[in-house]
């Protein structure tokens, strides 16, 4: 067993078998053909030569496949990483230059040993702590920015390297009047067409077959009218590199490279995840971490910029057949063919084609489904939302990511620092049938002798002043019973516990009681080895709802309950029960 922790492909290797290898060839040469625009395109927008996008494929998905836990999930360039790595190495060098080559495998080295350790010491759970709001947020803002970087290759009109969102929109409507006819036919027919033979067939590759159309529209169109080329890509693999070992640079990148890092890792494990609902498998998101990290390591060594777990072509894998993780370094031994075979037919590939293509990519990229359901049902993740979209494109992008977090954790803790508190009233049928429901959605009246109210949350030191207030305000009326129903209280802590202590001494001071049932064994023994359970007392104390009304009642003022008008309780001496029971006990709380 710990040998497959160690190596996890030891769990799946013995499966293969010539149908396995069949249906992960095919798979793999999808996802090839997929990962050739990709390739390439992505490697643009993180500023590196169009070649290194194909080495980070080729790579990448090869050693993930061996170290990861999902057998579908294909790693290598995508969009966010890409733009944030342009974001990050930028600030140091121009690029496509040397230098920036140069300090991009540098900052991939630190993402994968970040990463690397984050598995190693079991930290997987860390992504549960970014939100998926913060996520469509971030990708959207994204999205954004790519599309808009791609607008004057789209157009064929000049605009200034690195203005900011707001400077790049201003100078695109400023220029358009200058925009190139022929450019932009060759951007809109390539987008068109990838769009068409989408709808098509889903399995078609579109975007590669669009480049290849969209490159013959240039050849035909394009003769002297300023129609740029990828260039010949460099034949042959990747040679064997050294990053900068320079500490000062290191400790200068590293904000940039933890926020990478923190990316790539929620974009693997949410892939994998997603994936894994529909092939029932199981994941692990430490063991994601540690093939995550070590794909990044190896490729920051062989050419390769930070990678992670691509969504589209992993989404590919699985539907073209997959089934064992071998699909994946068959894409990548695939990729090799292509670089050394069909590598300098990139030369005739024309920026506006690339430019169509990244558009489509980049609309693809926005969820509009999430957001529509998000706007729908909440104003906290709105919000949330909102503000890791706005930061994304007006902050440098790590901090858009931190922003967006920061958020979602004061929200969260705001709401959980808030237990609700929620009055109950019981409603009895003919039977002596007992159902205790939410007495304001239903407009019941209650006891005027005893309080009943569900505890919807934790009672822990975030909580205690909350939970003050109201207990506070419970107090201040006339009833001088409370029963405190604790079955949804999922965690007490000491603040917790010590308060409630306090708060049942304040009460017996000033003749009153407070009860409580249904407390859950995980806080019922918290209780018990404090010592809190013994200072409320076991008598104060109750299973549930029914025992502990049947012998609070015992307790209550009997004359009162002669004269009262409402005879709730089946205890009452004149109790009649309530019409309309058997429908209410539908909509029991």
């Amino acid at each position: 067993m710990q040998m497959h922790k160690l190596f996890p492909f030891l769990s799946w290797i013995s499966e293969v078998n010539s149908k396995t290898l069949t249906n992960d060839l095919v798979a793999g040469a999808t996802v090839a053909v997929m990962a050739l625009p990709q390739g390439v395109a992505f490697a643009m927008i993180a500023g590196m030569p169009p070649v290194y996008g194909l080495y980070t494929a080729m790579i990448l998905s090869i050693v993930a496949a061996f170290f990861g836990s999902s057998r579908q999930l294909i790693t290598g360039p995508t969009l966010p990483i890409s733009i944030v790595v342009f974001s990050a190495v930028s600030q140091y060098a121009e690029p496509t230059t040397q230098e920036f080559v140069e300090i991009a495998f540098t900052i991939t080295l630190m993402v994968g040993i970040i990463q690397l350790i984050l598995g190693l010491v079991r930290l997987g759970a860390l992504v549960n702590f970014v939100s998926h709001t913060v996520v469509i947020g971030f990708t959207t803002g994204v999205a954004l920015l790519i599309a808009t970087n791609q607008l004057k290759y789209f157009f064929g009109i000049s605009i200034t390297h690195g203005a900011s969102f707001t400077k790049t929109w201003y100078e695109i409507i400023y220029h358009i009047d200058e925009t190139n006819a022929y450019v932009l036919t060759v951007g809109a027919s390539t987008l068109l067409l990838a769009i068409f033979i989408k709808k098509i067939h889903k399995m078609i590759p579109n975007m590669a077959i669009a480049m290849v159309l969209g490159s013959l529209i240039s050849y035909f169109v394009g003769d002297g009218h300023n129609i740029d080329t990828v260039g010949e890509l460099p034949k042959g693999l990747p040679g064997f590199t050294v990053p900068i070992p320079d500490v000062s640079l290191w400790q200068d990148l590293f904000p940039n490279a933890f926020a990478i890092a923190l990316l790539g890792l929620i974009g693997a494990v949410a892939v994998a995840r997603s994936i894994a609902t529909r092939s029932e498998q199981r994941v692990s998101g430490n063991q994601e971490f540690v093939g995550q990290g070590l794909a990044n390591i190896v490729g920051s060594f062989f050419s390769c910029y930070a990678g992670s777990g691509s969504f589209t072509r992993s989404a590919v894998n699985y539907e073209a057949g997959a089934v064992t993780p071998v699909s994946s370094v068959f894409a990548g031994l695939l990729l090799v063919i292509v670089v050394l075979f069909v590598s300098p037919l990139a030369a005739w590939l024309p920026i506006p084609a690339m430019s169509g293509i990244i558009l489509l990519v980049a609309f693809n990229l926005i969820d509009f489904h999430h957001i529509r359901k998000i706007i729908r049902t909440s104003k906290r993740e709105s919000s949330v939302l909102l503000i890791t979209l706005i930061a994304t494109l007006v902050l440098e992008l790590e901090y858009a990511i931190y922003l967006g977090v920061i958020f979602s954790l004061i929200f969260y803790l705001n709401r959980t620092s808030r237990p609700r508190f929620v009055e109950l009233s019981p409603v009895s049928n003919a039977s002596r049938q007992r159902t205790f429901l939410n007495a304001r959605k239903y407009h019941l009246t209650t006891c005027p002798q005893l309080m009943i109210y569900r505890i919807e949350g934790s009672l822990f030191f975030g909580a205690t002043e909350s939970v003050s207030e109201k207990m506070d305000e419970l107090y201040h009326r006339k009833e001088k019973n409370l029963l405190l129903v604790a079955n949804n209280i999922n965690l007490i802590d000491t603040s917790g516990a010590e308060f409630l202590v306090s708060e049942v001494s304040r009460w017996r001071r000033h003749g009153k009681q407070i009860y409580f049932c249904g407390f859950k064994l995980r806080s019922r023994e918290y209780l018990q080895k404090g010592n809190y359970w013994g200072e409320i007392g076991d008598l104060f104390i109750f299973a549930n709802k029914e025992e502990a009304v049947n012998r609070i009642f015992e307790k209550l003022d009997h004359d009162i309950c002669e004269s009262c008008k409402e005879q709730l309780f089946t205890e009452c001496p004149k109790f009649k029960p309530a019409n309309g029971q058997p429908q209410l006990k539908t909509s029991r709380l």
